[in-house]
């Protein structure tokens, strides 16, 4: 029975990597779409988001079905919901993903003009700490998922940053506010992936060490573990 159960928690695992791949090459796809404005890749990211959200819901039936037939251990039942939260954020980056497609097609109406807004940069932050998180949680890795909380990467200066150059703009030139303002949901789409992210290194910490992550962080800082 130990042997089986143990064969479910892998499965789960499993699917939820896959899950997590789909998210990550969705992001970098309406990325991609942003920076080459070819409305076929925005067709991709679509198609993605659709299946993700049917892998989101079966990830949830798995591991509603472990918790309902199974007495998990501790440690177990950790790990299975923080897989039900991680699944959810997987979901909100697919929407994410989503929601800068559309924000790209939108732009499409519109002529191309340069913004000040380093949409790469705030997509490479983004993406850096997704796959750092989804590493932690491959690894089963404590420290390093703390680390994604613990390192300031720039990425909420860069949104504020965003918000007020683009603003500036609006009132200095307000004919090119239809394009700033869509170019900002975008950068703004790219700051809750990193939320996202980081949502995914505490829920990882939940597991891996059964404490809440910022509690966690204010307890190794007095040089008390948990």
């Amino acid at each position: 029975m130990r042997l089986q159960f143990e064969q479910k928690l892998g499965n789960l695992k499993n699917r939820v990597l896959v899950m997590a791949g789909m998210a990550e090459q969705a992001i970098q796809r309406a990325v991609e779409a942003h920076q080459t404005r070819d409305l076929s890749i925005c067709d991709l990211v679509d198609y993605g988001e659709r299946a993700i959200d049917r892998m989101e819901r079966e990830i949830d039936e798995m591991a509603a079905d472990l918790l309902a037939t199974q007495q998990p251990l501790a440690h177990d039942l950790r790990f299975t919901l923080a897989v039900i939260k991680i699944n959810g954020n997987l979901e909100r980056v697919g929407n994410a993903a989503g929601s800068v497609s559309d924000y790209v097609r939108s732009l499409q109406t519109y002529p191309l003009v340069d913004l000040p807004v380093d949409i790469l940069r705030m997509a490479s932050l983004a993406q850096r700490t997704m796959r750092d998180a989804l590493r932690a949680f491959v690894e089963a890795d404590g420290d390093r998922a703390q680390s994604v909380l613990s390192v300031d990467d720039g990425m909420d200066q860069l949104h504020k940053t965003a918000y007020h150059s683009l603003s500036r703009l609006i009132e200095r030139q307000s004919e090119l506010a239809p394009q700033a303002l869509t170019t900002l949901m975008i950068a703004r789409n790219l700051w809750r992936v990193a939320g996202h992210a980081k949502s995914i290194a505490e829920d990882v910490i939940f597991w891996v060490r059964g404490a809440n992550a910022r509690n966690y962080m204010q307890h190794a800082g007095n040089g008390r573990t948990n």
